[in-house]
């Protein structure tokens, strides 16, 4: 498994969680464990995404750019779920909130996987895109534990 194949499957995840969130309504069980489970898909994720992608890009003048603009926009996510985090779930502002980051995540996924993907695709060779998919879901699984 490369290092994108490892990603794909955690961005699905983000866009069905992401999907089933914003159909919850009001101060909900469903929507508590929802936002739970999404705040922590994204949160481990950005971690080991930077620490297994990012990273490495950023030692290439090719990738460097678009790595800093990823992080950031993961600073950017990070924002909205703060956000989210301290808006009562029954506040109508919690769903526009959360269709916000909706788009905003589905952006980002959508711009690694037609841009940063390719563009990365070029500068590691095929052992690199495995041992970084190694690293990556190493890192996935110590955030979660």
């Amino acid at each position: 498994m490369t290092i994108f194949e490892a990603l794909r499957e955690s961005h699905d995840r983000q866009r069905t969680l992401l999907d089933l969130l914003v159909k919850t309504h009001g101060d909900s069980d469903g929507r508590d464990e929802l936002f739970k489970r999404v705040r922590a898909e994204l949160e481990h994720h950005a971690g080991a995404e930077e620490r297994a992608l990012y990273i490495p890009m950023m030692e290439h003048d090719m990738t460097q750019e678009k790595a800093r603009h990823s992080v950031a926009e993961h600073h950017e996510i990070d924002e909205l779920i703060e956000t989210l985090q301290q808006t009562d779930y029954s506040s109508p502002s919690w769903l526009a909130t959360a269709r916000q980051l909706q788009e905003m995540v589905t952006h980002h996924l959508d711009e690694e996987e037609q841009e940063v993907f390719q563009l990365a695709g070029r500068v590691f060779d095929d052992a690199t895109k495995q041992s970084l998919a190694d690293t990556y879901q190493e890192e996935m699984r110590r955030l979660a534990s």
